[in-house]
């Protein structure tokens, strides 16, 4: 948080420090216009105070509004230039504090104002001191225009470049930025390419000693062969989905496999795989499985499978009953399992499944509900668009 706060307060410091400084300036310049001004024009001692303040006070806008305070400037210093009568030693229309508050404050405008003010704040400016400046009674006085001009191109070029500096600040920021996402996204990369060499390695290893185990196992009956059948088909079909979901993020170059996605017609064959792994599970289907389009078919999948993953790991033994039903608008998914009649593993809560398939669900424009049944149990229901 330190480091976040104190660019903001230097920049506040800094305000503070400017705006004082303006106040100082401006009250010095003052104080300099009022008792000269009874040296250089013929003025009435009552009006002094005021035209000192329309000479020098207007310089106290250059940061707020520098275009409202150069055109109460540029007003005054044409008033003045008609009302007051210089005395015989001056020749100027009016003071030399005034002069100075409108060189600073057309500076100012080509900082900060939009270019047709600055081109108008040049012209008027040049026009004023061209035909009033000592001299101009022989014509336009050009150097004043000349001049004016040099000190308003340099404002204008001093803004780009102040411009640019802050622009080439900002897209180092978003640089850095970009760099840092890009290093996260790497090392998520990495620790992905981890996850599917180690995991795919151990289940490779299951898959192979699940296929051997009847020909190393003598003496097999086969109920344990039709198990191990099962715990060999389960663990390639997990092999392939998280090589399928592990597998686009590897950056080394290689491959992923491209397995097909599972779709809502392979729900029955998911649920008689879970039987064959000793879930007490029945399912009915209800309509066209076919018509379910991929990508919801591919949330009724998981739904289902992460339902009934559940139910083994909160309530284990239950019997479990999945409900599929197709409309020509909706899909209709219900996973719902009884009571635990054994007590289920420990560490088996905490977990995510719920919020996952609610995620997976609303992505597609459905509603999933779940929650405890009356009798005790388990349920979960889901209603996914099929147009």
């Amino acid at each position: 948080m330190s480091g976040q706060l104190r660019p903001a307060t230097r920049r506040i410091s800094a305000r503070t420090w400017f705006d004082l400084a303006t106040v100082a300036v401006a009250l010095t310049l003052y104080s300099v216009a009022w008792p000269t001004l009874f040296v250089t024009h013929d003025v009435a001692a009552g009006l002094a105070p005021l035209l000192a303040a329309f000479a020098a006070f207007p310089i106290l806008l250059v940061r707020v509004n520098p275009s409202l305070g150069w055109a109460i400037s540029a007003g005054a210093a044409l008033l003045f230039s008609v009302i007051l009568q210089p005395l015989p030693d001056n020749d100027l229309p009016f003071e030399v504090v005034h002069v100075i508050v409108l060189f600073v404050l057309l500076f100012a405008v080509a900082l900060r104002a939009a270019v047709p003010i600055v081109v108008v704040a040049w012209a008027a400016q040049s026009m004023l001191f061209s035909t009033t400046m000592p001299g101009s009674a022989d014509g336009p006085l050009w150097g004043w225009v000349v001049g004016f001009g040099a000190l308003a191109l340099f404002g204008y070029l001093l803004r780009i470049v102040v411009a640019s500096r802050r622009k080439l600040e900002r897209q180092e920021e978003v640089t850095e930025l970009e760099r840092a996402r890009r290093a996260i996204l790497e090392e998520k990369a990495r620790i992905a390419r981890d996850l599917h060499d180690v995991v795919a390695h151990h289940m490779s290893m299951v898959v192979v000693q699940a296929q051997t185990a009847p020909y190393r196992i003598t003496d097999l009956d086969p109920a344990a062969r039709t198990e191990f059948e099962s715990i060999g088909a389960t663990a390639r079909t997990a092999l392939n989905e998280i090589r399928g979901l592990l597998g686009v993020l590897r950056s080394d170059g290689q491959l992923p496999e491209h397995a097909p996605q599972p779709r809502a017609v392979d729900v029955p064959e998911l649920c008689a795989s879970a039987q064959r792994a000793g879930l007490p599970v029945e399912w009915t289907v209800a309509g066209e499985l076919e018509a379910v389009p991929e990508t919801t078919g591919l949330t009724v999948y998981r739904v289902v499978q992460e339902s009934m993953a559940n139910s083994a790991r909160h309530a284990p033994g239950a019997p479990v009953l999945v409900a599929v039903a197709v409309a020509p608008d909706a899909v209709t998914v219900t996973v719902r399992n009884a009571p635990s009649i054994t007590p289920s593993r420990p560490g088996a809560g905490g977990g995510h499944g719920i919020d996952g398939m609610r995620t997976r669900v609303e992505a597609v424009g459905g509603s999933l509900a779940a929650g405890p049944t009356r009798d005790g149990g388990f349920e979960v229901s889901a209603k996914l668009p099929t147009t």
